[in-house]
């Protein structure tokens, strides 16, 4: 069973690509996805490691590297899912950028956050954090009305906005859609963890309808799925069975209530006995711990996992 491990882990640890891979393979990994966080420096030493066929890249999370005019990697820099035109044509020309550098590196996926946008009535605006309040005040019982209530208001608030962005965003995807195709690589959405962004889950299968191309898929992040469990968006398990069919890959990490993630498994409230069908499912499986967790506890949940998963 094969996994790889984001190098936004270690990116901000070293100065030469070759010690950053070295590192990981220490670790027992098996090829990498390269993270928003490899800069241009980074990624020639890299290449060189890959060029020696000492690892492969299975995945690129847009965008990489890091845009020269960036101050630091950040992956919603330009959204490809906004209204306004000028930033879905940046958003296109560094996703294309990206896709050039998958493809010279052998990747075969790239990882995209679409898009998020403002919820906001003509009299209100909401957040996650306005779903976050309102759980603190009901205990986190997401059945009590009180909460409820703020659910609904939230929903169709997001309901109102979202067709501009969906509209847009598909606009954007008529475009680039036929460059992954020729590249041979999948662009796959990543859900992440709040109500302000798209798509969610519902959304991506009408994407998926409406393009049924295979250079479109999901990227399922575990963690990011428990904090929208958690906040009452979506099950974390069934979300990931019922769109398990255009999932590409998946980033792994834990989650604990409310808002804190990109822990190892087993460090948080993620059922990853649960989630077994991913160990044969035909996807990519990518690691994705915060940059402070320690080689030992990562090489060991490693380990775990892939005992878990292959059991």
């Amino acid at each position: 069973m094969r996994f790889a491990l984001s190098t936004n882990w270690n990116a901000r640890r070293h100065t030469e690509g070759e010690a950053l891979v070295d590192e990981i393979l220490s670790l027992g990994f098996d090829a990498l996805e390269l993270g928003y966080h490899t800069t241009e420096v980074l990624a020639e030493g890299i290449r060189r490691r890959v060029t020696s066929g000492a690892i492969s890249v299975d995945s690129v999370h847009a965008y990489c590297p890091v845009p020269l005019s960036a101050p630091h990697g950040y992956p919603e820099l330009y959204l490809l899912a906004s209204t306004d035109d000028d930033e879905r044509a940046m958003a296109t020309i560094l996703l294309k950028r990206t896709l050039e550098f998958a493809s010279s590196m052998g990747a075969r996926v790239l990882v995209l956050h679409a898009g998020r946008f403002r919820l906001k009535s003509w009299f209100k605006s909401y957040t996650t954090g306005t779903l976050v309040d309102a759980l603190e005040d009901v205990e986190g019982d997401r059945a009590k009305p009180e909460f409820q209530k703020v659910m609904e208001k939230v929903l169709a608030c997001r309901t109102q906005q979202v067709t501009k962005i969906f509209d847009a965003f598909c606009l954007s995807l008529d475009t680039l859609l036929p460059t992954f195709e020729k590249a041979n690589i999948k662009l796959c959405l990543e859900n992440l963890p709040s109500v302000e962004t798209f798509p969610d889950a519902r959304e991506m299968a009408m994407l998926k309808e409406r393009f049924t191309t295979p250079a479109l898929g999901y990227w399922h992040d575990m963690g990011h799925g428990q904090i929208r469990d958690f906040l009452g968006l979506e099950n974390n398990v069934e979300t990931a069975q019922s769109l398990l069919p255009i999932t590409g890959g998946i980033h792994i990490h834990d989650a604990k209530p409310l808002m804190e993630d990109h822990l190892l498994p087993g460090q948080g409230t993620v059922d990853w006995s649960s989630f077994s069908f991913y160990g044969s499912a035909n996807l990519l499986r990518v690691f994705e711990p915060a940059p402070d967790t320690g080689p030992i506890e990562l090489s060991s949940a490693l380990r775990d996992l892939r005992k878990l998963w292959a059991g």
